[in-house]
């Protein structure tokens, strides 16, 4: 049979099978209820793209079909178009509107080689790492190329890599690459660490016009405008020859009349820089008068360096340490509540569990006594956290061993309340003074408990429940640290409990 015939042939079965197909889905129509076939669904598959694009880079690496080389350097990188304009607004317009349709090399200039592959490898694997070492040339050429996943990727890598030593620089690299979500962001963070980041290189690096810029945020968080102004002469003294002449522009950002005057009169007005400078002079005589007014003149007498400060509040942290897993554990881990994501830091020096925990002047964490499991013995022992430093470390004891301690804070001072040692259930109180790194004791309270919750309001100490080792306590006691006295609220709790959580919201307690 030839060719010919054997084509007949195959074409005139297939037409009668068609038929009798036809034939036999007809009886079955006949058949079926009123609902018609087309109210089904169509079929879908949710891997066919991915697969498709598993088998075109297959194809890509093994250069077949391949129709365009790119080239950037000594880097030569095979696609398909068709791939790349489907992926790319800027592969779109060139393979489509350009004479860089009909070829099939194209050099892009300006683009880093490493990058490039990278990102066409991105293209067809939906798949890219991004580290501290491809991060800065990636960035750029995603910019180029204008595959935004990938530049929101990075943007998204260097947030969270943001630290006062190297948040101005990647403030820089936003500005160049139009990054505007990236550069709001370190900008906050920027004004949140002021005092930090100026004790930086990047800070004493940075030209006049963007101190400046820096200094005149109303939203800068310090504790006070002393850190501004040292900041400013910290800059000024790194390159004295060719700054000193900046010192009246950028004196003019510091907010001296919100300085003391014990500061005003000890340390600026002696300042040698300042005598000579005429600006510099004016404004210290300005902050002078505003601190002679009376508070009902201060308001006529407003300029911007007479407006306090509003920053903005840091992201808060949710802090979770140590505790039983079953065992006592020196894990500690942190939520960040914004991007709702765990995250591991610093492991505490000692295993502990059933610790009190406390903050100290906004930013010191310590963990207050406990029981560590491993020697069966409550702890005396104390750790704290400093965050800028990303590391616990040991303080003075508590005089007694101490687990289940309530903690609390009042004025500055950190408090350990009752606990127990074993089956001992403490009465006893001490306080923990951070300037002198020691504890000195506190009148006891009434009755022995522990595990109580405890809160500071108003310049006094509540002591909420408990247990006292045989019964849940309903009592709460206040102690007074001006008179050095505990008092048992006259009313109880409707029922005694032990591990309550206690806060202060804007309601009586």
């Amino acid at each position: 049979m030839n060719n010919s015939s054997f084509y007949q042939a195959l074409s005139s079965e297939l037409a009668s099978e068609s038929t009798m197909l036809e034939f036999k889905l007809q009886k079955i129509d006949l058949g079926r209820s009123q609902h018609s076939l087309t109210e089904r669904p169509p079929y879908r598959n949710q891997h066919h793209t991915q697969k498709a694009f598993e088998t075109m880079n297959i194809l890509r690496k093994q250069n077949l079909l391949c129709d365009v080389t790119l080239v950037a350097g000594a880097t030569e990188v095979s696609a398909h178009k068709t791939v790349l304009a489907s992926c790319s607004p800027y592969f779109y317009a060139m393979f489509t509107g350009f004479t860089e349709s009909r070829a099939n090399k194209i050099t892009l200039q300006g683009l880093d080689g490493t990058a490039l592959a990278l990102l066409i490898d991105y293209v067809y694997s939906a798949e890219i790492q991004v580290t501290e070492e491809n991060v800065q040339s990636l960035l750029p050429a995603a910019n180029l190329l204008q595959l935004s996943d990938v530049q929101e990727a990075c943007c998204e890598f260097l947030q969270a890599q943001l630290h006062p030593s190297n948040c101005l620089g990647i403030r820089a690299f936003a500005d160049l690459h139009g990054c505007l979500d990236l550069l709001s962001h370190c900008d906050s963070y920027i004004e949140q660490h002021f005092v930090e980041v100026t004790e930086n290189e990047e800070f004493l690096a940075l030209p006049a016009n963007q101190v400046a810029h820096l200094i005149s945020s109303d939203r800068l968080s310090v504790p006070s405008e002393e850190q501004v102004f040292e900041a400013v002469m910290n800059w000024v003294n790194q390159d004295l020859a060719n700054r000193e002449s900046q010192l009246g522009s950028l004196m003019e950002h510091v907010r001296l009349p919100l300085l003391s005057q014990e500061y005003l009169v000890q340390r600026v007005e002696e300042e040698p820089l300042l005598k000579g400078n005429l600006p510099c002079k004016d404004f210290l005589i300005e902050a002078m008068k505003y601190h002679l007014l009376r508070a009902d003149q201060k308001a006529l007498y407003a300029t911007p360096r007479t407006k306090p400060r509003t920053p903005v509040g840091r992201p808060k942290m949710l802090l979770v340490v140590g505790g039983q897993a079953p065992k006592a554990i020196r894990s500690v881990e942190c939520l960040d509540l914004q991007r709702e994501r765990w995250l591991q830091l610093a492991e505490l020096p000692s295993r502990r569990c059933r610790a009190g925990l406390a903050l100290l002047d906004g930013r010191l964490l310590y963990a207050v006594g406990g029981y560590d499991g491993a020697s069966r013995q409550c702890l005396s022992s104390v750790e704290r956290y400093d965050p800028k430093e990303e590391e616990w470390s040991l303080v003075a004891d508590m005089s007694a061993r101490r687990s289940g301690a309530g903690v609390g804070v009042l004025e500055g001072v950190l408090y350990a309340v009752g606990g127990h040692d074993g089956p001992l259930v403490r009465k006893s109180v001490e306080c923990y003074h951070p300037d002198t790194n020691s504890w000195s004791h506190v009148p006891d309270m009434a009755l022995a408990r522990r595990n109580a919750g405890v809160v500071a309001m108003d310049g006094l100490l509540y002591v909420v429940g408990g247990d006292d080792g045989s019964s849940n306590l309903s009592s709460v006691e206040v102690y007074n640290p001006k008179t050095k006295t505990w008092n048992i609220l006259s009313t109880f709790m409707t029922i005694g409990r032990s591990y309550a959580g206690v806060t202060i919201i804007d309601r009586p307690l």
